[in-house]
């Protein structure tokens, strides 16, 4: 399912720590996904408007707001005690944020440009991951490679980690006992997801997986947003290790089905978040909902409010739905657009689309493949024919040198962007 998830104040959230998770050669490439993203115009010209409007309708609201018009100090429409302005910047951090989930859809095989349009939410990875296809040289060696740094990826989820508490905590749009809540099981989920999916990886190789901590951290993160403001402490470790298991052996669906979603975004988010909407309607409580002074739910199973999982399993699967079928169309409706074509050719995906599409490299010492020849000319990727060919590797900054790539199969661990060709036994 999409990362669609209801937190403390009922508002819709979204979520990556994904760059340092793909080959090196095309990491200027995704942060280059990351800096550029056109949500923050976009927000201020329109996307307050059509989210929070007073005149919204079931679907969308309308331009009563439109380029911020009135939103100042007038209380806002998530909360009387916040002003329209502060509200407006927060949810802007969720809409700047999104659309990074989709790209373990179109890493490493998608032209610069189209995709910073709203093809966000974790099950449009799934659907452009499909689209596109397999990326050149799919269940070989070239691409079984394990994440490029390391490093990168424990800072993005420590980042992530620290900003959840923002996300699942601010959302009471207040500071109180509710608010408190929330940070506590969102740390305890969190904290037990990743420990869960390190256990799962370590039965493999009987070796502790750092990137393994860290993707079961995430899903654990994940999972529990929509039950932050509903459920106690000892529900949150359940969730943690629900969500941990879940998801690390979802990261094979992409072997099962044989689509190719390189930083398992569908497996830790969507599973995850499906996970976190299903057992909220096992664990919510009311009174935990009421922490807050004022709120008043009927609760979940605990409650014997049995109905809850219907509604639950009914807002998964419409948001899946009506998220994998629109993004879909929308690739779609790229393919007939000139200059907007998603797939890269052969050629620049061999090349790296960092040299490719940027010009420029995310690490200077890919020179080194000056000294010990190409990967083309170690036999580690296929020959570059055509338009790539003739392009001198660098020419356009600084004189880089081509890509040096340094190929490392991944010995089964499934964690997210392993990109891993071998099926857990």
């Amino acid at each position: 399912m999409p990362n669609i998830t209801y937190s403390v104040s009922n508002d819709i959230e979204y979520y990556d720590a994904a760059s340092g998770e793909t080959v090196v050669y095309n990491l200027g490439d995704i942060a280059w996904y990351a800096i550029t993203r056109s949500r923050s115009f976009q927000w201020f010209f329109w996307g307050y408007s059509l989210a929070f409007s007073d005149g919204a309708s079931a679907f969308i609201g309308d331009l009563k707001y439109f380029a911020l018009k009135g939103v100042l100090d007038q209380p806002s429409m998530g909360s009387t005690r916040i002003p329209a302005l502060v509200f407006c910047v927060y949810q802007l951090m969720f809409a700047a944020i999104t659309p990074m989930l989709a790209l373990g859809g179109f890493a490493e095989r998608c032209r610069l440009g189209p995709v910073a349009l709203r093809l966000e939410f974790c099950t449009a990875a799934l659907a452009i991951s499909i689209y596109l296809g397999k990326r050149s040289g799919y269940g070989t060696e070239r691409l079984a490679y394990k994440p490029h740094n390391t490093t990168y990826v424990v800072l993005g989820t420590v980042f992530l980690w620290f900003g959840w508490f923002g996300f699942n905590g601010g959302s009471a749009l207040s500071a109180n006992l509710r608010a408190a809540q929330a940070c506590i099981v969102t740390n305890l989920a969190a904290s037990v997801g990743g420990l869960t999916w390190m256990l799962w990886d370590y039965r493999l190789e009987k070796k502790w997986s750092v990137v393994g901590f860290c993707s079961g951290a995430i899903s654990g993160l994940v999972a529990i947003t929509p039950a932050s403001g509903y459920v106690g402490a000892p529900a949150a470790v359940a969730f943690g290790v629900v969500a941990g298991t879940a998801c690390n052996f979802a990261t094979q669906l992409k072997f099962l089905l044989h689509y190719d979603e390189c930083l398992d975004v569908f497996a830790s988010h969507g599973i995850g978040g499906m996970v976190g909407n299903i057992m909220t309607a096992l664990f919510a409580q009311s009174s935990v909902a009421a922490f807050d002074g004022f709120s008043e739910i009927p609760g979940g199973w605990f409650d014997h409010h049995y109905i809850q999982l219907g509604y639950q399993i009914a807002d998964s699967l419409a948001g899946f739905g009506y998220s994998f079928v629109m993004t879909t169309l929308i690739c779609w409706i790229f393919h007939f657009i000139p200059f907007l074509c998603l797939r890269t050719t052969e050629a620049a995906e061999a090349l790296g689309m960092d040299d490719a599409e940027m010009g420029e490299f995310a690490y200077d010492y890919v020179g080194l493949d000056a000294e010990h020849g190409f990967p083309s000319e170690r036999g580690a990727l296929p020959p570059i024919s055509g338009a790539a060919a003739n392009h001198e590797l660098g020419s356009g900054v600084g004189g880089r040198e081509g890509p040096h790539q340094r190929i490392s199969a991944d010995k089964g661990r499934g964690s997210v962007g392993s990109s891993n060709e071998k099926i857990r036994g």
